[in-house]
């Protein structure tokens, strides 16, 4: 569970990382999960925008101990996992994510969502661990974000540089096993991966169902936003408690 302070520390920086250690055989069992993956898709090496999509055994890893705990800490005791991602950089090659919001290209309404970001590898600077801006998240805006097409990102949105002020970034180093936890409004990126050593991240998507996932407004994002793969055929799972706001359809309960 996350103490007091903990607490404190996300909803003032709009990050926390918890005293906790994700268990040794359900970290093998990611990447054991995520190469069987990667040798059926292999246009997944960076990046897999959901997971759970291609292979459900990574839900799997949402059950574990302690997790889900965290999670109702921050959102309540009703949310759902709309959605997991992979973020892999090889070595030498690992593409940069720009900076940005997630909620500028999400389908949720109003705008909520904690990710948990699971730590695969150590990440570290030198292998592009995530970077934040601390306390971004605090306007509860989606900033002025633009189109990046470049082949050296991971992601198409990247900020507007007028809306951040980079010298306030701080490095996010995990430890393999770790987690951070992070606001949806937070400005974050990473940097390429330049070393020698892996750099995989494994992110769940939780949001509270007093909001709504907008199957027709994720339609239209993938629209305006040119975004290759849409949000509108995610498949929404109930966490804990239940749906209040009695317009999202639910798989099942986990």
């Amino acid at each position: 569970m996350l103490s007091e302070d903990q607490l404190r520390s996300y909803h003032e920086n709009g990050i926390v990382v918890p005293d906790y250690q994700f268990p040794a055989d359900l970290l093998e069992g990611i990447k054991s999960d995520h190469a069987r993956l990667t040798a059926r898709h292999p246009e997944f090496t960076d990046m897999c925008p959901t997971v759970l999509a291609y292979d459900l055994c990574f839900l799997n890893y949402v059950r574990a101990p302690g997790l889900i705990d965290m999670v109702g800490q921050i959102l309540g005791p009703d949310f759902a996992l709309w959605n997991s991602s992979f973020f892999a950089k090889p070595p030498f090659k690992g593409r940069r994510t720009p900076w940005h919001q997630d909620g500028d290209y999400w389908p949720i309404r109003p705008i909520n969502t904690c990710t948990v970001w699971i730590a695969v590898d150590d990440s570290t600077p030198e292998n592009g661990c995530l970077r934040v801006i601390p306390g971004s998240h605090k306007s509860r805006r989606v900033m002025t974000h633009r189109m990046n097409k470049g082949k050296d990102v991971n992601l198409s949105q990247e900020l507007d540089p007028l809306e951040y002020d980079e010298s306030q970034a701080q490095d996010i180093v995990l430890r393999a096993g770790q987690i951070s936890l992070h606001d949806v409004f937070l400005v974050h990126g990473s940097e390429p991966n330049l070393s020698s050593k892996p750099r995989r991240g494994m992110t769940l998507r939780f949001m509270p169902t007093t909001s709504v996932f907008d199957r027709d407004l994720a339609r239209q994002q993938q629209i305006d936003k040119e975004l290759g793969v849409g949000h509108q055929e995610r498949t929404l799972f109930l966490m804990r408690g239940q749906d209040r706001s009695g317009r999202n359809d639910f798989s099942f309960k986990v």
